[in-house]
């Protein structure tokens, strides 16, 4: 098990292969003051600091330095949904910092307007007080019905500009996106006015064709949710919303490396057909770190087998078990790049809900989130800064 710390007074870590913004520097130590990295550099050039950690000595040989993980898609872990309120979010937030993730943005699912309202609110609250929650983000209700997944389909509406307003009124400029079917009536109006009130609009559980996907593109769209599922696949004749995401470089494709939504082919895939565009999530469910049984997944019952979530209606799979440091290595085990599938987990999805002035890299003045791994990608420590004050 990790351990996991704020970084407080001055701290060095050294003698670490930094994996950061694309590359790897052999040998490098990072500085961070009260929370901030302050400097970073390869070698013995360091000054005298109130603590220093050898990465060789906590993590073995080949130890790596990152910056923290950032989950821009996720619903819960340790057992707790993260719609069942704080004390909920705070213990499925533990279990995923123990795994890296030092930031995360919280994720809903399809519930009632009224339901909605009240937990962005609270979400509202909890990012003035939780320095590591970035916000909330609305998976429905404004979803197909033929692709809802997860998703109580009887909870499933249109979006109307009252609606919309209602609930980005509510989160008071913290929901950090909003994943939306464009091709429902009043779809990319919606589109433009999540994304005018300051948040991202992510297209998902679609049934939309690439011109619609495109379309919504061009209105603001700039996330795809969960690449490849909940919206039609890749046809020779039919490329759908993925390649058209792809093909499109303001858009952040969401990718599940759990090599159960995604094939570890198709893992590779997302990587090669949209470089430096992929944010790895995981969109996980209460069951992560917790053992396989039956949970709630919002209105849907869930049950667990082998670590598979589905949902005891449908079938359909129901978020993940997965935990970021899982997704890393699954990742790089599908061939991609070590540097980019760091960047997947800090600097891509920080820029994705634009947060990326702060974090997801370690260079001077960002906030010092940093995961100590050992050569098999295993978290050995983690390091958390203060709150972000914008």
């Amino acid at each position: 098990m990790s351990t996991h710390s704020s970084a407080t007074g001055s701290l060095v870590i050294h003698s670490a292969r930094i994996v950061d913004h694309g590359d790897i520097v052999e040998d490098g130590w990072v500085r961070i003051d009260d929370g901030i990295v302050t400097e970073r550099g390869t070698g013995p050039g360091w000054a005298s600091v109130d603590e220093v950690v050898d990465a060789t000595a906590v993590a073995g040989a080949g130890a790596l330095l990152t910056p923290g993980f950032v989950d821009i898609h996720g619903h819960g872990g340790a057992g707790a949904a993260f719609d069942d309120g704080a004390e909920a979010i705070r213990i499925g937030r533990d279990l995923h910092r123990e795994h890296g993730t030092t930031r995360a943005v919280v994720s809903l699912v399809t519930a009632s307007l009224d339901s909605l309202a009240r937990s962005v609110g609270l979400i509202a609250d909890l990012t003035e007080t939780d320095a590591d929650i970035l916000g909330s983000h609305l998976e429905g209700p404004f979803l197909d019905p033929g692709h809802h997944g997860a998703h109580e389909p009887s909870l499933l509406r249109h979006p109307t500009t009252a609606d919309v307003a209602r609930l980005l009124d509510a989160g008071r400029g913290t929901i950090r996106q909003v994943t939306i079917a464009p091709e429902l009536p009043g779809g990319l109006d919606a589109i433009r006015q999540i994304v005018a009130a300051g948040s991202a609009a992510a297209v998902g559980h679609t049934d939309a064709d690439a011109s619609m996907a495109v379309a919504a593109f061009e209105a603001g769209a700039s996330i795809l949710t969960h690449a490849f599922n909940a919206m039609p696949g890749i046809h020779h004749r039919a490329p759908g919303p993925v390649l058209a995401a792809a093909a499109d470089h303001r858009v952040v494709l969401e990718a599940i490396a759990d090599n159960v939504h995604l094939d570890p082919h198709v893992i590779k895939l997302v990587f090669d057909s949209a470089p430096g565009r992929v944010a790895l999530i995981t969109d996980a469910m209460a069951a992560a770190g917790s053992a396989d049984g039956h949970y709630d997944l919002g209105a849907v019952s869930v049950t667990v087998e082998n670590g598979v979530a589905r949902a005891d209606d449908t079938g359909s799979i129901a978020g993940s078990t997965l935990t970021q440091d899982v997704a890393l290595q699954r990742a790089v085990q599908a061939g991609a790049s070590l540097a980019e599938a760091v960047r997947a987990l800090t600097e891509t999805p920080a820029r994705a809900i634009g947060r990326d002035a702060f974090l997801g890299r370690l260079s001077p003045g960002m906030l010092g989130d940093a995961v100590l791994l050992d050569a098999e990608l295993r978290v050995a420590r983690v390091w958390s800064g203060p709150r972000l004050l914008v």
